[in-house]
């Protein structure tokens, strides 16, 4: 397998890591801080194309492999995992209404979209319906050219700040077969929004739970066909389980890289602190873990980019071991920072919030074993997985 980045990958890895330095670092702290959701820098990244990054070309995105994309986002995250991981939201819902949206929609909301004018929101989980997402219960009811909309969803990334809402809400019989998507101007009557929610991390990004109230929805905002939301909702989770590994990998490099500085730069016992072997092992224990890791993610997205029967098994193990990994070597950062870790002064604590919720969603870890497990014991065809 050939592990160099091409002449495009490593373009794109640089003008976002050169973004990232430039649009992210000198104001993450303060957003983290202030809980400021930073359109004004999204606008900016949406310049560079990073808000259509594999939206299709014909609404203005750049329908990059998904290889590529982890590229991008893992330079933007090893600066700021919480604003990267709204991103990574914003790209999904644009890919997905240029993918399964009308023409009356994409002309509308695609352009805007793919460069950052407008933002977007994904809407799945519900108060009672999180990991058993095909349990949920917002009902879209036809009437005439319309649909109208009622229920309730929570968690959701940017509600409340953004402009468009895909969601998933069901039109026919219980489980998954009855849940179909749809596109929403965030500001339409009946539409509700619940207090910013508190949270340890993702600070620059709002969260609030979304009411919806008869909610009239045209017929053409509709994405694909009656009944196809939850394949729809599947397919963009496994993009969204690679994206939110990559952040997760990003905020271990970026914490490995000030933890390596700072060994370098502390003195205790008339010495640096690299001096000493104990550390020394703990760096090389967290570049392996970051490492395999890294590795892992861009297996899983070059499975799904060649369109592999067991894309979906791979990126859950990618999520899985990304996410843990990189909390992991995030929280040797800090411990080898000592003190200093724990202040709001350096990075780190914020590197350690920010990634602490990247092994809940998106589907926790433990549904992620569920997935693994299950295909790896299915008798019904061969295991294919190695």
């Amino acid at each position: 397998m050939h592990f160099d980045l091409s002449e495009d990958q490593a373009a794109f890895a640089a003008a976002a890591r050169s973004f990232a330095r430039q649009a992210l670092a000198p104001h993450a702290a303060q957003w983290d801080a202030e809980s400021i959701f930073p359109r004004e820098a999204l606008a900016q990244a949406g310049e560079l194309g990073f808000c259509g990054l594999y939206a299709p070309q014909d609404i203005g995105g750049l329908a990059l492999p998904r290889l590529d994309a982890t590229m991008v986002f893992e330079e933007l995250a090893a600066v700021d995992p919480s604003t990267t991981a709204y991103l990574t939201i914003h790209n999904m819902a644009t890919w997905m209404l240029g993918t399964w949206g009308t023409e009356t929609v994409k002309a509308e909301w695609g352009p805007a979209l793919t460069a950052g004018q407008r933002l977007a929101s994904y809407c799945l989980t519900e108060p009672n319906a999180g990991s058993d997402a095909a349990s949920l219960q917002t009902r879209a009811v036809r009437d005439g050219d319309d649909y109208v909309i009622t229920g309730t969803k929570a968690f959701i990334s940017g509600a409340g700040a953004t402009d468009l809402l895909v969601l998933m809400a069901r039109t026919g019989e219980s489980g998954p077969g009855g849940i179909t998507a749809f596109a929403i101007p965030a500001q339409a009557p009946g539409i509700g929004y619940g207090k910013k929610e508190q949270k340890m991390g993702w600070n620059s990004q709002p969260t609030r739970i979304v009411n919806l109230d008869g909610v009239r929805v045209p017929a053409s905002h509709r994405l694909g066909q009656e009944g196809e939301g939850f394949r729809i909702a599947m397919k963009g989770l496994d993009g969204g389980r690679i994206n939110i590994a990559t952040c997760s990998v990003g905020a271990a490099q970026g914490a490995f890289d000030a933890a390596r500085a700072h060994l370098h730069d502390r003195r205790q016992f008339g010495r640096p602190l690299a001096d000493f072997q104990a550390l020394q092992f703990k760096l090389a224990d967290m570049a392996t873990e970051l490492v395999a890791a890294r590795q892992m993610v861009r297996l899983a997205a070059s499975r799904l980019d060649a369109g592999d029967p067991e894309a979906s098994t791979y990126c859950a193990m990618a999520k899985r071991y990304a996410t843990d990994a990189g909390f992991g070597v995030v929280n040797d950062a800090l411990q080898l920072h000592g003190g200093y870790g724990y202040i709001r002064e350096y990075p780190l604590e914020r590197l350690l919030r920010d990634a602490r919720v990247h092994q809940i969603l998106e589907g926790t870890n433990e549904i992620m074993r569920v997935i693994i497990a299950r295909r790896l014991l299915d008798t019904r065809r061969p295991s294919d997985i190695r």
